[in-house]
C-alpha cells in the first residue's frame, strides 16, 4: 500500500536516523534492493551491499554507520541520500510503519454489502470492506480497517490502527489493542477443547467455554492460526507478541511480552508462556507447561505437559526438549551406537 511520500528528513526524525545528503527526497514505500522504484527505500546492513544499494533505481538508502566511513574514503558525489542508523534493518522496519501509518489517515467508510448492527460503535475513519458482519455492540477504534468477509461478533473490541485482513473471525467478547494485525483466515475467541467424561456411559460432555480472549497492542497474527477463549477465566497474548500463520493457542494460555511463535506450533491449554519467548517452527508443548523467560525452543521441540523449562538465553531441542547441547551429545552418542550395531 502507497502512501503519500514523505521526506527523507521526515523519516530520518521518526527513526532517529542521520540524513546524508539531500533530504527533501521523498519516497511512499520500501523495497528490495533489486525491486526499487524511485518511489522506494531500501535498507543495507552489510558494508558489501552499498555500492549495489547505491546503484539502483530506490529513491533512498538505509544504511548502517560504516557508510560514512566508506563514502569518505571514496571518490565521487553522493547519488541518493542515506539515513544512517547503528541499526539499519530495525530503522527499515520502523520507516516502513511510517509510511504506511498515512494510510490510516482518511475518512474511512463502509461497504454497502457489509451489515454493521446499529448498535456498534465505529470511531473516526474506520474502513469496512465487502461482505463484512459487525455484531451488536462491537467497538471499532479510530483508522482500523476490516477486511472483506471478516465476522466481528457481539460486544467485540478492536483498538486504533489494526489491520484485519479477509475472513477473519472473531467469536463475542475477543478484546484487541491498538495496532494489532491479524491475517486472512485467523479465528479469535473460538471455544477451547475442554470436555468431561462420564465413567457410565462413556460419553463426553462439553465443559463450558464462556471465558474470554485478550490480545494486547501490537501483537501480529499470522494467516489461519486459531486462539481459544479462556474456559472460565482468559486467555491472554501480551504486547508485542508475533504469531506466525497455522498456529494453535489452546484455553486459558498466558503468553508475555515480545514471544515469537513460528509456523505450525501447537500449544495445549493453560500453558504459561513468559516475556521473550522464541518457539521454533512445528513446536508442540503440552498442556500446564511453563516456559521461563528468554527461553529458546527449536524447531519440532516437544515439551511434556506441567514441564518447567527455564533459563534466559538458554536453546533447547528434542522431544523432550533439553539443552540443546545436551541433545547434540546424545545424538551423537546413537550415531556411534548405530555404527558399532552394524
Amino acid at each position: 500500500m502507497k502512501a503519500t511520500k514523505r521526506s527523507v528528513k521526515e523519516i530520518a526524525e521518526a527513526v532517529a536516523g542521520r540524513v546524508l545528503g539531500n533530504g527533501s527526497v521523498a519516497v511512499n514505500g520500501v523495497a528490495s534492493i533489486a525491486w526499487a522504484s524511485p518511489d522506494d527505500l531500501v535498507f543495507v546492513e552489510d558494508e558489501k551491499y552499498l555500492s549495489p544499494a547505491l546503484a539502483s533505481q530506490a529513491g533512498a538508502v538505509i544504511a548502517g554507520e560504516f557508510a560514512e566511513k566508506k563514502l569518505a574514503a571514496g571518490a565521487g558525489a553522493l547519488e541518493k541520500p542515506l539515513i544512517l542508523s547503528r541499526h539499519p534493518k530495525l530503522a527499515f522496519a520502523r520507516a516502513a510503519r511510517f509510511l504506511q501509518s498515512e494510510s490510516y489517515s482518511g475518512s474511512g467508510g463502509v461497504h454497502e454489502t457489509a451489515v454493521v448492527h446499529v448498535s456498534a460503535r465505529l470511531a473516526q475513519g474506520v474502513v469496512v470492506e465487502e461482505h463484512t458482519v459487525i455484531s451488536e455492540n462491537a467497538e471499532i477504534g479510530e483508522g482500523t480497517r476490516i477486511g472483506a468477509g471478516c465476522v466481528v461478533g457481539r460486544e467485540v473490541k478492536i483498538g486504533r490502527e489494526c489491520e484485519i485482513y479477509p475472513r477473519v473471525t472473531m467469536y463475542a467478547g475477543t478484546a484487541l489493542g491498538d495496532r494489532v494485525i491479524v491475517h486472512a483466515g485467523a479465528v479469535l475467541g473460538s471455544d477451547g477443547f475442554g470436555y468431561a467424561r462420564d465413567p457410565q456411559s462413556g460419553k463426553y460432555e462439553k465443559f463450558p467455554q464462556v471465558g474470554r480472549l485478550t490480545i494486547a497492542d501490537d501483537v501480529e497474527i499470522g494467516a489461519n492460526t486459531t486462539i481459544d477463549r479462556g474456559a472460565l477465566e482468559e486467555t491472554r497474548i501480551g504486547r508485542g507478541t508475533k504469531i506466525d500463520n497455522l498456529v494453535h493457542i489452546g484455553h486459558n494460555c498466558q503468553i508475555g511480552e515480545n514471544v515469537v511463535i513460528a509456523a505450525q506450533t501447537g500449544l495445549s491449554g493453560s500453558i504459561v508462556i513468559e516475556n521473550g519467548v522464541v518457539l521454533g517452527g512445528q513446536v508442540g508443548i503440552g498442556e500446564h507447561a511453563h516456559i521461563g523467560e528468554g527461553v529458546m525452543l527449536g524447531g519440532q521441540g516437544g515439551v511434556l505437559p506441567n514441564k518447567v523449562l527455564r533459563g534466559k538465553g538458554m536453546a533447547f531441542w528434542g522431544t523432550p526438549a533439553q539443552p540443546v547441547k545436551e541433545y547434540l551429545k546424545q545424538l551423537a552418542a546413537l550415531g556411534r551406537w548405530a555404527k558399532r550395531k552394524k
